[in-house]
């Protein structure tokens, strides 16, 4: 089986076959170069026969619609047209084929550019908070779907923090004091001063992982969880870890869809989502650090 008339392997082949990579890999015609990296999948590089490369994500068993929906988020934030993404090249039920894009350095530059394209990304906007396919955060399924009320609070609530914090408690991994600090917070959310707003367009697993210096010179979205809702969340997020020229980014973002007043005294409160999905995957400290941000807001 070839790809293309003189028997080379090539792009076009695969992005209508994705179904033969498992094979071509096993057969060596394609070369695979593992990659570190990845808390979810394993991650390579894949080299063609004419020498082109992609990165190849893949999961044995993954979870139905592991993959699809993070080509679903690639293809929503592209969809906006403001921000960069790479180039899916094919989707399967245990592969992700995407193109390859050569790490760069982090410039200031690049990081103005960047928070003035991720101010362009969330006013590109949603028409819920939501989305209307089953996510996933790193390994850990996240449910999309939206409230009765259409409220962010609401969905803030009851789709992005308790799924996790129960969890969380449940598996020993955060104590009943933090948890219930937690909940406290949660029955108050609409007396912490969230501006609000239309949803936006997320990324929604923003750290500084998922965000791309590439040899071109631009900043690259990459391993999305998106979703529309608030906009504080993924900045939120970008902040949590360490991002380069964080405030480079920020001071550009503001000049293009400017903050509400008292953001940055809310950045604990969104952080409460990625801490408490650590908590979930990776235990540690994380279930008293949700603990610590809750108290904040008590």
């Amino acid at each position: 089986m070839t790809g293309s008339v003189d028997g080379t392997l090539d792009l076009a082949y695969l992005r209508a076959h994705p179904h033969i990579v498992p094979m071509m890999v096993r057969h060596q015609r394609i070369r695979a170069t593992p990659l570190p990296g990845g808390d979810s999948s394993v991650a390579e590089l894949f080299t063609l026969d004419g020498g082109e490369m992609l990165f190849a994500k893949s999961r044995e068993e993954a979870p139905a619609g592991f993959f699809a929906a993070e080509a679903a988020g690639l293809a929503w934030i592209a969809q906006a047209a403001v921000i960069p993404t790479p180039e899916v090249i094919a989707v399967g039920d245990e592969l992700l084929l995407l193109e390859w894009l050569p790490r760069g350095e982090a410039t200031p530059d690049a990081a103005e550019r960047f928070g003035a394209d991720l101010a362009g990304l969330h006013l590109a906007g949603a028409d819920r908070f939501g989305a209307p396919w089953s996510g996933f955060i790193g390994r850990l399924t996240m449910d999309n779907f939206g409230v009765p009320s259409g409220r962010w609070a609401e969905f803030f609530a009851v789709r992005r923090i308790e799924p996790y914090l129960r969890a969380a408690r449940d598996a020993g991994r955060m104590s009943a004091e933090d948890a219930a600090a937690v909940s406290a917070v949660l029955a108050r959310l609409d007396s912490l001063g969230v501006p609000s707003e239309p949803p936006a367009r997320l990324h929604g697993d923003l750290w500084s992982g998922n965000v791309h210096w590439a040899a071109d010179g631009k900043v690259y979205l990459v391993d999305p969880a998106a979703y529309g809702g608030h906009r504080e969340t993924d900045l939120a997020m970008l902040a949590l870890f360490g991002v380069p020229y964080l405030e480079r980014i920020l001071a550009s973002y503001q000049e293009v869809a400017p903050l509400g007043s008292g953001w940055r005294e809310r950045v604990g409160l969104h952080q409460l989502f990625p801490v408490l999905v650590h908590a979930v995957m990776f235990g540690g400290s994380y279930g008293a650090q949700a603990g610590q941000l809750a108290r904040r807001y008590l």
